[in-house]
């Protein structure tokens, strides 16, 4: 039987999955930073017909069409949604593949007969992907790169069996997926179709262009295989537990879990894999599924301790006229190789840890943050605000330097002018006095980054201290004579 292989493009993929989403009427495009600007990356229809192309400046489109509507990218949702629309495929066949950032390919061999046929086939799939809201061009052959060129090149659809060099020699060099310098060194050569380049001597195409253009044509033609592989799903880290008789008792729940938490840790401590995510699902006697999520703070794959974590989550649970299934399955994993045992500091970075993932758990895993270091020299932007449970704690910040006020806040102006420190001043109501005062620190601000709180210039910074016991944080702007306060030092 010979190979059939299915190659399906998706030309407005990321423009059809974001209006999918939100729809939008009139012109639509997905814009990128590149080169230095934003760019169209992908559009619709209505865009395209308007004159605009992908990779033009948005500037220029928005002088073409100015009621074009724009939205960031997103690459990584974009994957995610082909990966999702490749398991989706799998009930045509049981090979199928992503091919680039807007395509799958589908090896059919022995399975198009359960559609109806081929056509039937191809219709089925055109037609629900259209449903979805998806630009489609498809088109089966006897090998990968005959059906990639036929579908983004041809006109799609059916190649018969042993057409396959008919279909191909009209088609342009382009659709034998070579890189475009490539293509354009071979079009100066006065090439411009696949039936040019099959009249070439192979000796001497070789020498000047490489292996490209002929390993890319022998397997368009079926002479070299071109196998379609897809990536491996991730592996699936879950256990089960089937009761002869229903409990409703937390603590006959809780021996269940810890039973699945002993054997869930031993299929994670073989891939040397830690858990960070668990939901542990029972189902009652009625149907019903009871479903619990835990999130931890740090990979885990130590039984005992996330029983524990467990404990408070399944007080007051209603089994209803009970339970006779749970299932435990790990969520979310990462990597958590074997480690060597010591007593320096171990015990209470694991402490912390489980006091993170008790307190994310009760309040969310986004509202417990820390500081993290930040490389600038501005002083607001010297640290950042991230979740504690998903970073790790600084080894060191960084020593040195002049010190910085316990609390800052928004610039606060008060009145005065000149260089020297004013010896009186009134802020937030009060009247303060000036008793000593040490400075100037210069920070000059950031010219490759437009902030509108410097846009003021240099500052030049005093710590002040005053009659009330206070030690404030005082600047100068020389451009514009103004001080202000910034912050408050212990």
């Amino acid at each position: 039987m010979s190979r059939r292989i299915l190659s399906l493009w998706l030309p407005r993929f990321s423009a059809d999955l974001s209006l999918r989403r939100r729809p939008a009427p009139g012109p639509f495009a997905l814009v990128v930073k590149a080169r230095g600007a934003d760019r169209l990356a992908c559009l619709n229809a209505e865009a395209q017909a308007r004159g605009l192309a992908p990779d033009m400046g948005l500037a220029d489109a928005r002088a073409l069409c100015p009621d074009l509507l724009t939205r960031p990218a997103d690459p990584r949702g974009d994957a995610q949604a082909l990966g999702s629309l490749r398991r989706w495929a799998l009930r045509y066949c049981p090979w199928a593949a992503v091919e680039g950032t807007d395509g799958l390919v589908l090896d059919i061999t022995g399975a198009a007969h359960l559609m109806g046929g081929e056509a039937l086939l191809l219709e089925d799939l055109t037609a629900r992907l259209a449903r979805m809201g998806f630009e489609t061009r498809a088109a089966i052959a006897d090998t990968r790169g005959a059906a990639w060129a036929v579908a983004h090149f041809g006109r799609g659809g059916v190649v018969p069996a042993g057409a396959t060099e008919r279909a191909l020699l009209p088609l342009p060099l382009a659709a034998l997926r070579l890189e475009p310098a490539t293509v354009e060194g071979l079009t100066r050569l006065g090439l411009r179709a696949i039936r040019d380049l099959t009249a070439l001597p192979r000796a001497g195409l070789v020498r000047r262009f490489g292996t490209e253009p002929t390993m890319r044509l022998d397997q368009a033609l079926g002479a070299l295989p071109e196998p379609v592989s897809p990536a491996p799903d991730p592996p699936n880290y879950a256990v089960r537990l089937s009761l002869p008789e229903p409990i409703g008792l937390t603590s006959d729940i809780m021996a269940g879990l810890e039973r699945l938490l002993a054997r869930l840790c031993d299929h994670l401590r073989a891939a040397e894999m830690g858990a960070r995510r668990l939901a542990l699902e029972l189902t009652r006697t009625d149907g019903t599924i009871l479903r619990q999520e835990l999130g931890l703070a740090r990979a885990m794959r130590d039984p005992a301790p996330m029983a524990q974590l467990y404990t408070r989550m399944l007080d007051g649970m209603d089994a209803g006229f009970g339970i006779d299934r749970m299932r435990l399955v790990a969520l979310q994993t990462e990597a958590l190789p074997v480690q060597q045992i010591t007593t320096s500091g171990a015990k209470a970075e694991g402490d912390l840890a489980d006091l993170l993932t008790r307190l994310c758990n009760r309040v969310g895993f986004e509202n417990v943050t820390r500081f993290q270091p930040a490389d600038s020299h501005i002083p607001e932007k010297a640290f950042q605000i991230a979740a504690a449970a998903y970073c790790d704690p600084p080894p060191h910040w960084p020593q040195g330097g002049p010190p910085r006020p316990l609390v800052m806040f928004p610039p606060e102006p008060i009145a005065g002018t000149g260089r020297a420190v004013p010896r009186r001043f009134k802020w937030r109501g009060r009247w303060w006095a000036v008793v000593a005062a040490s400075g100037p620190e210069r920070i000059s601000p950031e010219w490759w980054l437009d902030d509108p709180a410097w846009r003021t210039g240099l500052r030049d910074y005093w710590q002040v201290q005053t009659d009330r016991g206070a030690r404030l944080w005082l600047f100068h702007t020389p451009q514009r004579d103004g001080w202000y306060i910034q912050g408050e030092f212990a």
